[in-house]
C-alpha cells in the first residue's frame, strides 16, 4: 500500500479542540514533526479536516 508523509507546519493552538485532537491522532505533536501513515480514506479524511495545518507528500515505499 502507498504511504504518505504528513508534516505539521502550523500550530493547532487557536483552533477547535476536534482539530487539535485530529492532529494528535495523525501522530503529530510539535511544529515540524513528521509522521508516515498508510494512504487510506480514513487518513485522507483526517488530513482534509486539518489541511490548513499540515503538508502532505507521497512516499516511495
Amino acid at each position: 500500500m502507498k504511504k504518505i508523509k504528513i508534516t505539521l507546519t502550523k500550530s493547532p493552538m487557536h483552533y477547535s479542540i476536534d482539530q487539535r485532537l485530529t492532529v494528535r491522532a495523525l501522530g503529530l505533536g510539535k511544529i515540524r514533526t513528521t509522521a508516515v501513515q498508510e494512504d487510506n480514506p480514513t487518513i485522507r479524511g483526517m488530513i482534509h479536516k486539518v489541511e490548513h495545518l499540515v503538508k502532505v507528500e507521497e512516499v516511495e515505499a
